[in-house]
């Protein structure tokens, strides 16, 4: 039973490992076969989905409350405070030094290794890996790692076409990194009643929710949101629902 339940909480991971494998199969077999307006379509689609699934997540915000204060007003502190810690810790260009390093360190050592970087870098490096393993971890439901799979997936296609099969080992990277956070949230779960009707969870998930709201517009070009910076907010908001509910 335990095992079960722990494949449960990391089912969108094995979801992701299995598209991005697959995606890399797909590369190797097309590569520079897909057509210009088909890679331009792509995009908008995901855009769209990713769209509706950040709205769908920021509603529990509405279910959210903290004695006398309001969900959405909770989710709006969050993300003002986790964002000004964002910015101030300088998360975002932070996470770019680090890919860009890392492309810089192994530049030239093989375009399987360039291959494997680029990929562990663009698939486990961003708010929606993480989001969505803490969702998985929390209360079992895969729907936004299951979106990031098909993301990943067609990406690995894409990148393959470039760098070859070391696209595909970056699955292991996306294994351990989404797999260790979704298990680390499945045992904090354990000490929540219910998970899917906890306020704390609804709020983190509604939080989380504004922010793949945010990578919607970017993948639709709508306007460019800094939603890395907005991570903190994830650790914020439990802090300001305990606060509330205390003052309460």
């Amino acid at each position: 039973m335990l095992v079960f339940d722990l494949l449960i909480r990391t089912s969108g991971t094995w979801i992701n490992v299995a598209t991005v494998i697959l995606g890399t199969l797909l590369g190797l077999l097309f590569a520079g076969r897909l057509p210009q307006r088909m890679q331009h379509i792509i995009p908008q689609g995901l855009g769209l989905i990713t769209l509706f699934i950040g709205f769908h997540l920021a509603g529990s915000l509405t279910n959210a409350q903290a004695g006398q204060v309001d969900g959405v007003i909770l989710g709006l502190l969050a993300l003002v405070i986790g964002g000004l810690l964002g910015e101030w810790w300088g998360i975002e260009p932070r996470l770019t030094k680090l890919g860009d390093w890392l492309k810089y360190r192994f530049k030239g050592k093989g375009r399987f290794t360039e291959g494997f970087v680029a990929a562990s870098l663009l698939f486990c490096i961003g708010p929606m890996a993480l989001i969505g393993s803490i969702n998985n971890g929390l209360t079992g439901d895969h729907t936004l790692l299951t979106l990031k799979a098909v993301m990943d997936g067609l990406a690995s296609i894409a990148l393959t076409g470039s760098y070859g099969i070391g696209v595909g080992f970056s699955a292991l990277s996306v294994l351990v990194y989404q797999g260790t956070i979704s298990l680390a949230a499945g045992l904090l779960a354990q000490s929540i009643p219910d998970p899917a009707t906890s306020p704390v969870v609804l709020l983190v998930t509604g939080v989380g929710g504004l922010m793949i709201l945010g990578i919607g517009l970017m993948l639709l070009d709508i306007g460019k949101v800094r939603v890395a910076s907005f991570l903190p907010a994830l650790l914020v908001a439990p802090l300001l629902f305990a606060i509330a509910d205390w003052l309460s």
